[in-house]
């Protein structure tokens, strides 16, 4: 299977990107790979067309709902899998239908309507710079997992230069808008096609993008405004979480130039094995072998949780693969995921000795006779034949 891209990177946007910006380059794409439009096309490209727009609309789907895309900004797919997204079992819609939704009605279905007049215009906005995210991994024990901890994370990163305070020059005035974009960072050149005029966008080439020009560079950074620099951030890792997940950490990436906004530090959980428990979602498994002769008696064992070690009674008669559980003894349920706290069960497994002295082998022959040790299947023993 086929590795998910980015949600951001599906749609071409940065991660602190508004609303309008998501929904602005949604039906951009809405509109360019709608399988309506690929008609007329090759079984190769309508095959496209529809991988792209599914794809589209699941990105779209997420990061348009303020708590799916919390929970994606946050732990990434793993917060957002299993939850409804977008029904193409009856179609895909017709494009006029999604464009009349994404623009609150009034849309009539004209391309050049949308693509012509005043698209993309209005002032120019300057761009505002963001910085690139960190990824870190942070290794935890199931002990702290379960608790919840804060960890120390010592990551290299850049931060506003300390002569220039960030600026790139000594003096404001040695920094312009850049006169070829009006500091926008994008150059656009309008297109006429089959669908109206369209407007395509490159990076300025004057100003690589940034929006700005500097005539008198800091010396120190050489006018980028950054310096790299080791730092200590501190994480709070929520109870419960899972190897694989990944925390976002608004705004402790790299430093933007120019005062722009901070990247992300995404910190990815690696959880590491346990010397006696093993973990699947919630619940904590632990196995246990018992000689025969407590089997056949019964008696008392010590089985291990994360919080200390607990005493459990087995039963005379207790077949091996006799699972026992503890409720509660696993670990909580990561906040707003599942209900309540996982338990811990284990499974006993009886040990048959394979070598016996001439004193043990003489009484158990002189027992062996005996209708208590003969096979009886016609029993309802759930231990016995449990899977």
């Amino acid at each position: 299977m086929a590795q998910k891209k980015d949600y951001y990177e599906v749609l071409g946007v940065a991660k602190g990107a508004s609303a309008d910006e998501i929904k602005s380059a949604y039906r951009k794409l809405a509109i360019k790979w709608h399988p309506d439009k690929w008609v007329d096309g090759t079984d190769a490209e309508k095959k496209t067309a529809e991988e792209k727009f599914k794809e589209a609309s699941e990105a779209y789907s997420v990061l348009s709902d303020p708590e799916k895309k919390q929970r994606y900004d946050q732990f990434g797919f793993a917060g957002v899998d299993g939850q409804p997204g977008p029904d193409f079992s009856q179609g895909f819609g017709s494009l006029n239908d999604i464009l009349n939704n994404l623009f609150g009605g009034g849309f009539g279905g004209s391309f050049s309507d949308f693509f012509g007049g005043g698209f993309g215009g209005g002032q120019p906005r300057e761009r505002v710079l963001r910085g690139r995210d960190i990824r870190t991994r942070v290794r935890l024990t199931l002990e702290e997992i379960a608790t919840g901890c804060e960890k120390e994370i010592s990551i290299e990163r850049l931060r506003p230069c300390a002569e220039c305070g960030g600026k790139g020059a000594k003096n404001a005035s040695d920094i312009k808008t850049c006169p070829t974009c009006n500091g926008t960072g994008q150059q656009q050149r309008v297109v006429n096609s089959l669908f109206g005029r369209t407007v395509a966008y490159t990076t300025c080439s004057r100003c690589g993008g940034e929006g700005k020009v500097v005539s008198n560079p800091c010396h120190r950074c050489n006018g980028t405004g950054l310096e790299r620099r080791r730092e200590t951030v501190r994480v709070k890792i929520p109870a419960g979480i899972e190897d694989g997940m990944q925390l976002t950490i608004q705004g402790e990436g790299h430093g933007a130039p120019r005062g722009g906004v901070n990247g992300d530090l995404l910190v990815v959980i690696e959880e590491l094995p346990h010397s006696n428990l093993r973990r699947k979602e919630n619940h904590l498994f632990y196995t246990k072998v018992i000689p025969v002769t407590t089997a056949i008696l019964g008696g008392e064992i010590s089985v291990p949780a994360l919080d200390g070690n607990y005493k459990i009674t087995i039963e005379p008669g207790t077949q091996s693969g006799t699972v026992v559980k503890l409720r509660g003894k696993g670990l909580p349920a990561l906040r707003g995921y599942g209900s309540g706290t996982g338990d811990l069960y284990v499974k006993i497994y009886v040990w048959i000795p394979r070598k016996l002295g001439r004193e043990e082998r003489k009484a158990i022959e002189s027992i062996a006779g005996s209708n208590a040790f003969q096979p009886d299947l016609t029993r309802e023993d759930k231990a016995l034949f449990d899977k």
